[in-house]
């Protein structure tokens, strides 16, 4: 069975399984330890959970873990592809007089990305990644969730030949969420863009509807904190950018990452000045969900050096260390699933001179097994 045909039997069996993500998250609940997400939590993720079907989890979904924080809460995270069952949920949602939140918003890029050779499909393809507010939501209305698009049919390298792309995706992603176009803001996006070397590329454009306006775009590929302060020059970014060096050359000395991305708010007067930096122990660039399986060993060192420097929460990091496993085996009424768990990357946040968070963000993949 190849990759495709085992991705329509897992989606067909989940739907079999469970009548939304929410129960299926519930089966999961003994994976996930308490420390990093509470029982009251965890009903908070349950309910936002409600909404999704449960093919949902044939893709890979997982959590923004708020690891400077005592409160043990989080986001959930969710891949949405065209020409699947879940898509066809949301374009179904989006006709419906009372639609689920951001039906309407995810329905009119499926559209868009439909046409193989439309221009936005022929840079992102036909996935998006939806990010919906738990933990950081203040308080319990729900909200539209972050709508994420990224380049990878046409990664958006340091070249300067994909300065078009950039409006291509910006388009499509501000009308989706129901913005007005912004010339200066798609300006210092271009910026941005215009910025890099041919080693770095933009890894994702994101908005969330639900809150204050600003463009979230995130470029990976730096090398080391030399690097990442050059570009941060030539981008424009108006933060302290010795402390953002300072900050990386802490994990530098321990090691443990092989690439950082720089993560920014893209707003009309500019580049906000809180800036994001995520630290990558694998490099993530095949369709083969072998790549998923993860080296329980692979995180250990930067886990290290988050303790040795002081940041994070030490319950939430011992916890977060067994995160990592082989595959482990689920039963169910029509079979059996392969559960993989991995840590895809870690993000600490400047805010004026300093770290003002840490968070991790961890993944699951469900795959059904062969019945024969």
């Amino acid at each position: 069975m190849n990759f495709e045909e085992g991705l329509a039997v897992t989606q067909e069996r989940l739907a079999g399984e469970a009548g939304s993500m929410a129960e299926v998250l519930e089966r999961l609940r003994g994976q996930i330890s308490p420390v990093l997400i509470g029982d009251r939590e965890w009903e908070s993720v349950l309910e936002r959970a409600r909404d999704l079907p449960a093919a949902v989890a044939a893709f890979p979904f997982g959590f923004e873990l708020p690891l400077h924080e005592t409160r043990p809460g989080a986001d959930l995270g969710v891949s949405v592809v065209g020409g699947t069952g879940p898509a066809a949920y949301f374009e179904k949602q989006a006709r419906l007089d009372k639609p689920v939140p951001s039906a309407s918003a995810i329905a009119q890029l499926l559209e868009q990305t439909e046409p193989d050779d439309s221009p936005l499909c022929q840079v992102v393809g036909r996935k998006m990644m939806l990010e919906y507010d738990v933990a950081s939501r203040p308080d319990d209305a729900p909200a539209d969730p972050g709508i994420f698009l990224r380049p990878a049919e046409r990664p958006m390298v340091g070249d300067g030949r994909c300065l078009g792309d950039v409006g291509t995706v910006l388009d499509a992603l501000v009308s989706a969420v129901g913005w007005s176009p912004d010339a200066a803001e798609r300006q210092h996006a271009e910026r941005i863009y215009l910025a890099q070397r041919p080693d770095t590329r933009v890894e994702s454009f994101g908005a969330f509807p639900s809150r204050e306006r600003a463009l979230r775009l995130a470029v990976t590929g730096f090398r080391n904190s030399q690097d990442l302060a050059a570009f941060l020059e030539r981008a424009g970014w108006p933060g302290q950018r010795p402390a953002a060096a300072a900050a990386v050359s802490r994990f530098e000395k321990h090691g443990g990452f092989v690439a950082l991305g720089a993560h920014f708010d893209v707003l009309s007067g500019g580049l906000g000045p809180t800036l994001g930096l995520s630290f990558i122990a694998k490099e993530r660039v095949s369709k083969d969900p072998r790549y998923w399986l993860d080296d329980p060993r692979l995180w250990n060192t930067f886990v290290d050096g988050l303790r040795t420097e002081g940041l994070g929460v030490p319950q939430k990091l011992s916890a977060l260390s067994g995160w990592t496993a082989g595959p482990t085996t689920l039963f169910s009424r029509s079979g059996q699933f392969v559960l993989l768990r991995g840590i895809h990357h870690f993000k600490i946040v400047l805010d004026g001179d300093g770290i003002g968070q840490v968070k991790g963000y961890v993944y699951m993949v469900l795959i059904a097994a062969p019945t024969s």
